[in-house]
């Protein structure tokens, strides 16, 4: 759609939300606000985006990125006065400006696209997205006159006791003539309760001219949901949780219980997986096929193969293999890489860290910025000590070793191919291959200890 561009309302503060943040930097489904909302027009064949930034503009521009053109709304003085500013930053070749606002993330792409093509085939002046709503509190009413045709739209600050009532609303998502919408706001006047600029007041303004205004009450009533404070923070986090979880059991994955398991938008699961309860999977993980997940488990930003079975623990920003076992219990921190056939046992860390096809980590054990091969068993409580207050050190356990039980391997440190360490040793120098490194003082026992501790 190279005659569309989208003019994007992203400067409000939201003062309801109570934040430091813009609010439309804040997450729902895994994602900000307004990357819902990017996304729904990349989808809608949309590729050309203007944003209105204001409050906090740096961390939108940060948190967004250089992809898309921003124009800053110095004063938030209204809608009409966001549309104003991006006169200069619209081509005279993108005849159709779209409008939609920042805080709106269940808004369909095929919604925007019949938005699009009613205003195209009826050549209107504009054309208004509104929906009906239940609760139409805090919504502009969308008035008709006794042809069905547009009268006017009318705030909720500034609507009577009779128009309140009216469910019909301004989802306040429009398409625009480019030229139109320009010369029209240059006519608005601030005269309402809220002392604002309304972009809808250049409806009124368009109709004197005798231009087309329409109306396509093709939203959904949850479309229409914008997020001001909190509590609608929650309730649209909940929608798109829904229509995640119902894409994913479509797509051939088994949720036990919808209603304790999150997951993010841009998740991706492998048919035949079952996610157990209080399961969550989130940003841009992706997961194989025939996995089972959870219960109590989080993993955030990996990427699972086949086979795997996860349960109590927590993955960031790792990757697993096919037909690893995981916890009850660990914790993979960024960087780990596990390869086919791993055993991550209970009350297991590791971090930084490679681990060899059919290596086994059982239980009780942390292994941080190390290299591990293949068929690798390390004993319960081994402890790779890879700080030493100032740099971190790599550890280095080649193919077939044998680590016991307490072992400390204090990093920089090699041990080779199928090298035992003794339980309870501290090593501090490499063990070459096949050998036998063992590092305790020699056992003393004395006799009648515990009468003797009873006469003291």
């Amino acid at each position: 759609m190279q005659d569309v561009v989208a003019v994007v309302l992203a400067a409000g503060k939201g003062t309801r939300m109570i934040s430091d943040l813009p609010k439309v930097m804040h997450r729902a489904g895994g994602k900000y606000l307004v990357q819902h909302v990017l996304d729904t027009l990349s989808a809608a064949g949309v590729s050309r985006v203007v944003l209105v930034v204001g409050h906090g503009a740096n961390l939108v521009q940060e948190g967004l990125g250089d992809g898309y053109r921003y124009v800053r709304q110095a004063e938030q003085l209204g809608t009409g006065h966001a549309v104003a500013q991006v006169e200069k930053a619209v081509d005279p070749a993108e005849r159709n400006v779209l409008v939609v606002c920042g805080d709106m993330p269940l808004l369909k792409s095929s919604t925007l696209q019949k938005l699009i093509e009613q205003h195209r085939q009826r050549e209107a002046a504009a054309t208004v997205l509104t929906a009906r709503v239940r609760n139409p509190v805090g919504y502009g009413r969308v008035l008709r006159d006794p042809h069905n045709h547009l009268q006017r739209i009318v705030e909720e600050k500034d609507a009577t006791a009779g128009e309140k009532e009216i469910e019909e609303v301004n989802t306040g998502t429009y398409c625009f003539d480019r030229d139109s919408l320009f010369s029209a706001l240059k006519k608005i006047e601030p005269h309402n309760v809220q002392q604002e600029y309304y972009l809808t007041d250049v409806l009124p303004i368009l109709q004197g001219k005798g231009l087309r205004v329409e109306i396509l009450e093709g939203a959904e009533e949850e479309e229409a949901l914008g997020v001001n404070s909190r509590q609608q923070l929650a309730e649209v986090e909940q929608i798109l949780r829904q229509r995640t979880l119902q894409r994913i059991m479509v797509e051939g994955v088994t949720i036990v219980d919808p209603g304790t398991t999150f997951i993010d938008a841009e998740v991706s699961i492998a048919p035949d997986t079952i996610i157990y309860p209080f399961t969550f999977l989130e940003g841009k993980t992706r997961i194989g096929g025939k996995c089972e997940l959870g219960p109590m488990t989080r993993i955030v930003n990996s990427v699972l193969g086949n086979g795997i079975r996860v349960q109590n623990s927590i993955i960031l920003d790792s990757q697993i293999e096919d037909d690893c076992n995981i916890g009850p219990f660990a914790y993979l921190r960024p960087e780990t890489y596990l390869a086919r056939g791993v055993k991550v046992g209970d009350f297991v860390e590791l971090k930084k860290s490679r681990v060899g096809e059919n290596s086994k980590i059982p239980h009780l054990s942390y292994v941080g910025d190390a290299i591990v091969g293949v068929g690798v068993n390390i004993g319960c409580g081994t402890i790779t000590c890879n700080y030493d207050g100032v740099n971190k050190h790599p550890t280095i356990i080649e193919d077939g070793a044998f680590i016991g039980s307490n072992s400390n391997l204090v990093a920089p440190i090699k041990i080779g191919a199928y090298a035992t360490t003794g339980a309870g040793s501290t090593i501090t120098k490499d063990v070459p291959d096949q050998g036998l490194a063992v590092e305790r003082s020699k056992q003393k026992i004395i006799s009648n200890w515990s009468q003797r501790r009873g006469k003291e």
